[in-house]
């Protein structure tokens, strides 16, 4: 056998065996051409989302080989090497639909009466109090009307500074007179 032959099928397997999958990015339609500037016929198209084996790059362009066995060259800018969205989406649908029915078995559990249980008994005057005890609840707090109120005369009194500097501009730019 010749050397070159046995060069090329040494670089036929180191290809083979370093293909990287590789998917078509969103795009609608990509055709796969036979050269790699895309003067050739067309071999292939691809849609979004189909899988592809990077064999080679040469710049701008990149080598593929579609599951089919189909080999051509495309634009390296409509690949990339995660999973299109639209199947992610899907399977994060699925997970969202999952944990729904998850949350409504649960809430019906908890809405279920529990069985009764020995009554908790109550401390006695000389016990201390639990060390992790819930504070009582407070009563709410009126304080969003003094809050109301203390933004309107702030804003009142925001807008007679500045009524009364431009008034002292306008006075001073026309020697006195109150222009408006």
């Amino acid at each position: 056998m010749s050397r070159t032959a046995v060069l090329a099928a040494g670089l036929l397997a180191a290809t083979a065996v370093r293909a990287e999958p590789l998917y078509v990015v969103e795009q609608l339609v990509v055709s796969l051409n036979s050269s790699a500037d895309g003067s050739g016929e067309r071999t292939a198209t691809l849609k979004s989302g189909d899988r592809v084996e990077l064999i080679e790059r040469a710049g701008e362009a990149a080598h593929v080989r579609t599951a089919e066995g189909r080999e051509g060259w495309l634009k390296a800018a409509y690949l990339s090497g995660e999973a299109p969205l639209r199947p992610r989406l899907a399977q994060s649908e699925a997970e969202v639909a999952r944990l729904r029915t998850e949350l409504a078995q649960l809430r019906t559990e908890h809405a279920r009466p529990a069985p009764s249980a020995a009554p908790l008994s109550t401390p006695s005057a000389d016990e201390p109090p639990p060390l992790f005890a819930t504070p009582a609840p407070r009563p709410p707090t009126r304080s969003w009307p003094w809050v109301l109120l203390g933004a309107l005369a702030g804003g009142g009194v925001g807008f007679l500074i500045g009524w009364r500097a431009l008034d002292r501009r306008i006075r001073a730019k026309y020697g006195g007179l109150r222009i408006y």
